[in-house]
């Protein structure tokens, strides 16, 4: 399950591309690394991230307040290994070949701090598990 870097690649999938998927691939860049390629895209990208969880965010040392919504390409999904959808419905191309989950987190959307912290830290241990299962033997 790896490109011709060596490194498996993750495309984080949401409708608006401005809460969920921007959380999740903040996490999977900060906690992996440059061990994993990571993307992240909306079916219907937002204006901005979710001020709320840029806030969340923050408060575990991780900055995405210069994040911007993208809009989903084929070709984002063609260039990755694992495409994860939150709430996308059928609105995500599917591809042979490709692994396709679903994560079923609430919509961050138009919530204050507190209410986007439980969906932060739900994010950061499905990730977590995704580091754990897509670079099996190597260390964190």
């Amino acid at each position: 399950m790896t490109k011709p870097s060596g490194k498996p690649s993750v495309l984080f999938v949401c409708v608006h591309n401005a809460g969920r998927s921007q959380m999740a691939a903040a996490w999977l860049t900060h906690l992996a690394g440059d061990r994993v390629e990571v993307r992240s895209a909306g079916a219907d990208p937002g204006a901005a991230v979710e001020p709320a969880a840029v806030a969340a965010m923050a408060e575990v040392g991780i900055d995405i307040s210069a994040e911007a919504p993208k809009v989903l390409t084929v070709d984002a999904v063609k260039k990755s290994d694992v495409c994860i959808t939150m709430g996308c419905g059928d609105t995500c191309p599917v591809f042979p070949g490709k692994r396709y989950l679903d994560w079923k987190l609430d919509d961050p959307a138009g919530r204050d701090v507190d209410a986007v912290r439980p969906i932060r830290d739900e994010i950061k241990m499905l990730v977590e598990g995704l580091i754990a299962e897509i670079t099996p033997g190597e260390l964190p």
